[in-house]
């Protein structure tokens, strides 16, 4: 547990910086990420663009590069009388954590890959240049 206010802050701004790294999302999407994390029920846009106190256009934006990070999830709200809503939700924090998991495993791997190219690049080019003279 957190020693400080100032601790937990620390904590929670390095887990946001895990959004950012693997998914390159902006401020904007950590405040809308942070206003349904923080919300007791599922949000619409509007009530998301009023809890970061941005037009709704730019939270719709936010909203957008979070659902297609897999960060939040959309349910529809269908009304009695015909027509429905959108509502977003934060994601399950276990399947976020999985899919930065795999991702970071998918990257370990391509580096590995890369450096290994390098090497073999590198050592054929120094065994076939010419010695060097004295």
């Amino acid at each position: 547990m957190p020693d400080s206010m100032s601790e937990q802050l620390r904590r929670d701004m390095e887990c946001e910086g895990l959004l950012e790294c693997f998914h390159g999302l902006k401020e904007l999407d950590k405040e809308c990420f942070r206003a349904l994390v923080e919300a007791e029920e599922p949000l619409t846009v509007d009530e998301i663009a009023e809890s970061v106190d941005r037009e709704r256009s730019t939270a719709y934006r936010g909203v957008q590069r979070l659902l297609q990070a897999g960060f939040i999830e959309k349910d529809q709200v269908n009304y009695d009388q015909g027509g429905y809503y959108h509502v977003y939700s934060p994601a399950d924090p276990s399947q976020i954590a999985d899919d930065m998991q795999r991702m970071l495993n998918d990257w370990y791997a391509k580096m590995g890959q890369l450096i290994q190219e390098f090497e073999t690049k590198y050592e054929q080019s120094e065994t076939s240049a010419p010695p060097a003279e004295s």
